[in-house]
């Protein structure tokens, strides 16, 4: 039986993640930059959990925007991200959000790290936040963009702003956590950030060969 499609305005755009916290980054992005609202998987009934399987980000990224772009029939967009530690050979990686167990909270994940790198100097606990969108458009080639932000891992967490191990995250040039910087500031400067840029870059040349989001 064919998915039930509903309808979204053209000023809507489709971004295949259930988390609030990634919606509301990129919708103030998307708005900011093309007065485009962005709407999540829970704007639309009955689509399925799509599997992140994959052994990288793209891999990941491609697979949800692809499969949710198929079954609505419009243009899609999803990303995979997570923390690439270097002392753990870039663990967790793509099991960031997974790293202490399925379901594990944003706190079980943070204290699993924190162990895992227990009595490693500062100069040993470098690390990467990475994202990768995927733009899936059906009948076309699916495109993908990446970006990255250098910064460390602290022995505690510190800030009250982001989500996942943003309270961890330590950048050198902010002399402060991700968790520490407004939501402003880290929209100019994160992984997200720097990898929407260019998403939004795809997005205006199809905006100006015709294509919207509604049709």
């Amino acid at each position: 039986m064919e998915e039930e499609k509903v309808p979204i305005e053209e000023t809507e755009w489709v971004f295949a993640t259930r988390n609030a916290h990634k919606v509301k980054e990129l919708d103030t992005m998307f708005h900011s930059a093309l007065g485009i609202h962005v709407v999540g998987l829970d704007h639309f009934e009955g689509l399925p959990e799509i599997v992140e399987d994959q052994d990288t980000f793209e891999g990941n990224a491609i697979k949800k925007a692809e499969t949710i772009a198929a079954i609505l029939g419009l243009p899609v967009a999803a990303d995979d991200s997570g923390l690439c530690v270097d002392y753990l050979k870039g663990a967790p990686g793509v099991h960031s959000a997974r790293y202490a167990g399925p379901g594990a909270t944003d706190q079980a994940n943070n204290e699993k790290l924190l162990q895992a790198l227990n009595g490693v100097p500062k100069e040993q606990r470098g690390a990467a936040f990475v994202c990768v969108l995927a733009l899936a458009i059906p009948g076309k080639d699916t495109r993908t963009v990446r970006g990255e932000c250098r910064g460390r891992i602290t022995e505690e967490p510190r800030g009250k702003y982001g989500f996942g191990y943003d309270p961890l995250f330590f950048l050198p040039e902010q002399g402060c956590t991700m968790g520490e910087l407004p939501p402003e500031m880290k929209n100019r400067i994160s992984h997200r950030s720097q990898a929407t840029k260019r998403l939004l870059h795809l997005v205006k040349d199809q905006l100006a060969m015709g294509w919207t989001t509604g049709g």
